[in-house]
């Protein structure tokens, strides 16, 4: 198994790369999708629906895909043969912002459907703070994985 990781390391490095900024492209967008909804669609109206349907395509067909496929060659590196020093401190920060990212992926699913059933709670602006949870945590990924402290 590990020659087959070492070689195709460049291709899984790849895929995850793209998988990654898939998902990180969701992460981004569904809580704006969110503001929109509380701020601007009335209860039944078009706009919501519209909305609605832009959410579970996001969700669904885009960003759970890529989050699977971000954990699959994600993983698949992690077991790549001398990719990983689990010495240094840099694999665990970014696994802990990656279970981070999970937790946060399946929140908005868990918001959207309070959103589809009329009990959600938070307001446009908390959506908006929520929006900044995917960037500080791509932050502590990245300096992670390139400074590798």
């Amino acid at each position: 198994m590990g020659g087959f990781l070492s070689d195709s390391y460049v291709w899984m490095r790849a895929l995850h790369v793209m998988a990654v900024i898939s998902w990180m492209a969701g992460l981004f967008y569904l809580p704006r999708l969110f503001v929109y909804q509380v701020e601007r669609a009335g209860p039944g109206s078009e706009t919501e629906e519209t909305l609605q349907i832009m959410q579970r395509k996001l969700l669904r067909g885009i960003m759970y895909p890529a989050m699977i496929a971000s954990w699959l060659f994600g993983l698949a590196l992690v077991f790549t043969p001398g990719v990983v020093a689990w010495g240094m401190l840099w694999p665990w920060s970014k696994g802990a912002a990656v279970l981070a990212m999970s937790w946060f992926h399946f929140w908005l699913g868990a918001r959207r459907k309070e959103l589809l059933a009329g009990t959600n709670r938070l307001s446009g602006r908390q959506f908006r703070m929520m929006n900044e949870v995917p960037t500080l945590l791509m932050v502590i990924i990245v300096i992670s994985v390139i400074v590798k402290f």
